[in-house]
C-alpha cells in the first residue's frame, strides 16, 4: 500500500520540477520528511498530500483512496510498531540423534501449554534438544525466536539477574531502552504485554533455578517458553517437565558412529561406558577418531585407559591429544569474560598472529572443544570452560585479560581515527599493542563497535575485578568518549567510569586521574546528576591546572558552564565560558569551536540572538576544516539564533542540515537533538502536524538509545514551542510526558520545570 502511494507522490514531485528543498519550501514541510514519503518509509499527513498535488497542479481527490489504504496499513505509531521478527536461535546441532520421546514431548508441549523445562546433568544434551526443537517449531511461532543464555552454571560468571535478562529480552523484541522501566516488576509486566501481541518462542538456556526465570515467562497469549537447567523447575506452576538422562546405549552408539564419520573396528560399548553415555563426552571422544583414519576403537579405549573411569577423563584425553599451542589456546579461552570471541580477540588473548589464532580456533572446533554458533564467532560449553579453567588453575589470569583489554582499547583508539568525536582530554596509552586489528573504515569501525560492545563492557568489568588498572581505566574512558551522541546508554557508561575510578587513583598519574574525573563529571551531568558532577569537574580542573594542561583546564571550565546551562543559569554559564575561551591557546581550533558553540548557546538562552549568530558564524569556517560534527554543532546554534530572530524558515533549513550530518555519521542521539530543533521550527511555521511527526521521530531515536534525560529535555523544548504558538493542549501533553519520564527515571532536577509548565497550561 505504501509503495503505491509513494509512486504517486514521486510522480507529483517530478511534475513540479523542483528540488527537494524547493519543494519542501512550497509545501511548508521538511525535506527529510518528504524524502521518507517519496521512498515509502512513512505515510504523509493528508494536508501534505494536498499541498504536493497543488504544487504539481493536480487534483488531490483521486489520491484519497490510495492514501487511506496506505494509512490503514501503516503501523499505529512510530513508537508502538512491532519490531522486525528476530531469530536468535543458535545453529541447529549437526548429527542430532535419538531423544525421540523427549523431542515429541517438547513439540507436544508447544501446542498444549505455554512452557516446558528440560532438566538434566551438564553435558547431557539439554541445549541441543531445546535448540533442535525450537528450530522445528519456528514456523509455528512466526512472532520471533528468542534465545538467552542465563549463565546459571557458567564457570567464572555470575548468573544473569532477572532485571538484566528482561532488559535483553525486551530489547530483542524491539522495545527501545528509553521505554524499558527500571524495576523488575515493571519490566516483567511490559515483557508479558509485548509477548501477548505475538506468537513467539523463547529459549531460556542454562537457568540457575526457578527464581531466575519466574519473571521471564510469558503470560496471556500464544507464546511458548523453553527452559533448560541442571535443576528441575519444581517451583513453577504449569510447566511441562522433560528430564534427560544419559543416552540409552543404542542411541549413544548411533551418536558416536555418526559423529566419528562411520563405524570402526573394536568395542564401542567400552568407549561409551568410559564416556558415561553423555552426549557431550561422546561427541568429544568421536572427534578424536574423525581425523585419524588409522585409529580403531581399541586405540581410543587405550587412550582413555590412561585415566580413571570418569566423564572428565574424556575431556582430559582430548586435551592430551592437543599440541602445546592448541592446549594453551583452549586454556586461555576459558578466561574469556564475554559470550564469544573472534580471531582478532583470540590472537590478542594469546599474543599470536590472527592467522595462527584462527587455525587454532578451527582445530578446536573440529575436535568439539569449541563451538562456532555464527561464522567467525567462537564460544565454549560450560563444562569445557570448566575444564579449560582447570588446565592451569593456579595461573594468574591478569596478564591474559590485560592483553585482551588492550586489544579492545586499541580497537577503540583506532575507531576514533575514522569517526567524528567531541573534544575530550583522554591521555590513554596502550601498554601492549595487539598482534593485529581489523581494517577500519568509518562504517566498519561502527559495525565493529556494535558487534564487540557486550564483550568490551564484560572485559572492562573483569579488568576492574582483577585490578588490571591501566586497561580498565582506558576502556572506561574511551567507551564513554566514543559513545557520546552515538550509542546512548549513558547510565551504563557512567557506571563504568564510577567503578573504575579506584583504578585511575591507583595508577598514580595526576593527568590520568584528571581525565577520569573530567569524564565522570561529564557523564554525571548527562544523566542529570548535576550536584555530583560539579565536584568531579572542579577536581579535574584543579588537577589539569597543576599539570599545566591549559586545554584540559579550559574544557573542565566549559563543562562546569554546561552544568549552569542545564540548571537554566545562562548568565552564570556565560561568565565561565568566557573564562574558558580565554584559556584556549592559539592553534587549538577544535577546542575553540567546542567552547565557542557553548558560548553561542548561552547567548541564545539569554535572548542575545544577534550576538550568538555573530560568535558562531565566525567559527563555521574553522569547523568545516575539522569534521562534520563540528559543523553540526555550529548549525544547531545558528538555527536556534535564527528562530529567536523570527526566521523560522532558516532555522528549519539549518536544523535539517544538522540532521543529515548526524544521520550520515551515525550519531542518533545528536540527530534527535537536531530533529527536535526542526520540530520547533515547523511549529513556528504553522505546520503542527508535520512538527508532531518530526518530534515523534526524535523521541524514538532517544528511546532507542536509552537517553531518558535527553527525552525529557526534548519534550520540554517542544512543549515550549507548542505554547509559544498557542497550542496549549499539545503543550500540556508534552509537559505531562516530560514529567512522567523525569519522575520514572530519576531526572529529578527537571521535575520542577515540567511540573510548573504543566500547571501553567492546564
Amino acid at each position: 500500500m505504501r509503495e503505491e502511494l509513494a509512486g504517486q507522490l514521486r510522480q507529483l514531485r517530478d511534475l513540479t520540477g523542483l528540488s527537494l528543498r524547493g519543494l519542501a519550501r512550497d509545501v511548508r514541510g521538511s525535506s527529510s520528511s518528504l524524502s521518507r514519503y517519496f521512498s515509502g518509509q512513512a505515510v504523509p499527513p493528508w494536508p501534505t498530500v494536498v499541498a504536493l498535488c497543488k504544487a504539481a497542479g493536480r487534483d488531490p481527490r483521486p489520491l484519497r483512496e490510495v492514501w487511506e489504504r496506505a494509512k490503514g496499513a501503516a503501523e499505529p505509531s512510530v513508537t508502538t510498531a512491532l519490531a522486525p521478527v528476530r531469530n536468535d536461535l543458535p545453529h541447529d546441532i549437526t548429527a542430532f540423534t535419538g531423544r525421540g520421546e523427549e523431542l515429541a514431548a517438547l513439540l507436544g508441549a508447544a501446542r498444549t501449554t505455554t512452557m516446558a523445562a528440560i532438566d538434566g546433568m551438564g553435558g547431557v544434551g539439554k541445549t541441543a534438544l531445546a535448540v533442535h526443537g525450537a528450530h522445528l517449531l519456528s514456523a509455528e511461532f512466526p512472532g520471533g525466536q528468542l534465545y538467552l543464555d542465563l549463565h546459571g552454571f557458567t564457570p567464572g560468571r555470575e548468573p544473569v539477574e532477572p532485571a538484566e535478562a528482561l532488559r535483553v529480552l525486551l530489547a530483542a523484541l524491539g522495545v527501545p531502552p528509553g521505554r524499558i522501566p527500571d524495576g523488575v516488576t515493571e519490566r516483567a509486566a511490559l515483557w508479558r504485554s509485548e509477548l501477548a501481541a505475538r506468537r513467539a518462542i523463547v529459549l531460556l538456556d542454562n537457568a540457575a533455578d526457578a527464581d531466575q526465570v519466574r519473571d521471564l515467562l510469558p503470560g496471556a497469549g500464544q507464546s511458548f517458553a523453553v527452559i533448560t537447567s541442571r535443576r528441575r523447575m519444581v517451583g513453577l506452576d504449569g510447566v511441562q517437565p522433560i528430564s534427560l538422562d544419559v543416552l540409552p546405549t543404542q542411541e549413544a552408539a548411533e551418536l558416536f558412529i555418526e559423529s566419528a564419520g562411520g563405524a570402526r573396528p573394536g568395542d564401542v560399548g567400552e568407549v561409551l561406558r568410559r564416556c558415561g553415555n553423555l552426549p557431550l563426552a561422546i561427541r568429544v571422544a568421536a572427534a578424536r577418531l574423525l581425523h585419524r583414519p588409522a585409529w580403531t576403537l581399541d586405540t581410543l579405549v587405550e587412550r582413555l585407559r590412561e585415566g580413571e573411569l570418569a566423564v572428565s577423563d574424556v575431556f582430559a584425553m582430548s586435551l592430551r591429544q592437543l599440541d602445546s599451542a592448541q592446549r594453551r589456546m583452549f586454556g586461555l579461552l576459558g578466561l574469556v569474560p564475554g559470550e564469544d570471541i573472534d580471531a582478532y580477540g583470540a590472537a590478542a588473548l594469546a599474543g599470536i598472529p590472527p592467522a595462527n589464532a584462527r587455525s587454532l580456533l578451527e582445530e578446536l572446533v573440529d575436535v568439539h572443544l569449541l563451538q562456532e554458533p555464527t561464522v567467525g564467532r567462537y564460544r565454549m560449553h560450560d563444562l569445557l570452560r570448566q575444564a579449560a579453567r582447570a588446565e592451569d588453575a593456579a595461573a594468574d589470569p591478569g596478564p591474559a585479560i590485560a592483553r585482551l583489554a588492550d586489544y579492545y582499547l586499541s580497537g577503540l583508539l583506532a575507531a576514533t581515527e575514522v569517526i567524528e568525536l567531541v573534544v575530550v582530554p583522554v591521555p590513554v596509552v596502550v601498554a601492549q599493542r595487539p598482534p593485529a586489528l581489523p581494517d577500519f573504515s568509518h562504517d566498519k569501525a561502527l559495525d565493529w563497535l556494535d558487534t564487540e560492545w557486550a564483550d568490551i563492557t564484560a572485559t572492562l568489568s573483569l579488568a576492574v575485578e582483577l585490578r588490571v588498572d591501566g586497561p580498565a581505566v582506558g576502556l572506561a574512558q574511551y567507551a564513554f568518549v566514543i559513545s557520546l551522541g552515538r550509542r546512548g546508554g549513558m547510565p551504563q557508561l557512567c557506571h563504568g567510569l564510577e567503578v573504575s575510578r579506584p583504578a585511575a587513583e591507583a595508577l598514580g598519574g595526576r593527568r590520568t586521574l584528571a581525565s577520569h574525573r573530567y569524564l565522570l563529571g561529564a557523564a554525571l551531568l548527562r544523566v542529570g546528576r548535576l550536584e555530583e558532577a560539579v565536584p568531579e569537574l572542579a577536581a579535574a580542573r584543579t588537577l589539569m591546572a597543576a599539570e599545566g594542561d591549559i586545554v584540559g583546564e579550559a574544557l573542565a571550565v566549559e563543562q562546569l558552564a554546561e552544568v549552569r546551562l542545564y540548571a537554566a543559569d545562562a548568565r552564570g554559564a556565560l561568565g565561565l565560558l568566557r573564562e574558558a575561551a580565554g584559556l584556549v591557546p592559539p592553534g587549538e581550533g577544535a577546542v575553540r569551536v567546542y567552547i565557542g558553540v557553548r558560548l553561542g548557546r548561552a547567548l541564545v538562552l539569554l535572548g542575545e540572538h544577534d550576538k550568538a549568530r555573530e560568535v558562531v558564524a565566525d567559527l563555521l569556517e574553522t569547523a568545516r576544516g575539522l569534521d562534520r560534527q563540528k559543523v553540526r554543532m555550529c548549525l544547531d546554534v545558528l538555527g536556534r539564533a535564527a528562530l529567536g530572530l523570527g526566521d523560522a524558515r532558516t532555522a528549519l533549513d539549518l536544523a535539517e542540515q544538522a540532521v543529515a550530518i548526524s544521520r550520515e555519521t551515525r550519531h542518533p542521539v545528536l540527530e534527535a537533538i537536531s530533529r527536535t530543533d526542526a520540530a520547533v521550527a515547523l511549529r513556528h511555521l504553522g505546520d503542527s502536524e508535520e512538527a508532531t511527526a518530526v518530534h515523534a521521530e526524535a523521541m524514538v531515536l532517544l528511546e532507542e538509545a536509552g537517553e531518558s534525560h535527553r527525552m525529557v529535555r526534548s519534550l520540554l523544548s517542544y512543549a515550549q514551542a507548542c505554547l509559544a504558538t498557542g497550542d496549549r493542549e499539545a503543550s500540556a501533553r508534552q509537559f505531562r510526558q516530560a514529567l512522567e519520564i523525569a519522575t520514572a527515571h530519576g531526572v529529578t532536577y527537571l521535575v520542577p520545570t515540567a511540573r510548573s509548565g504543566l500547571a501553567r497550561v492546564s
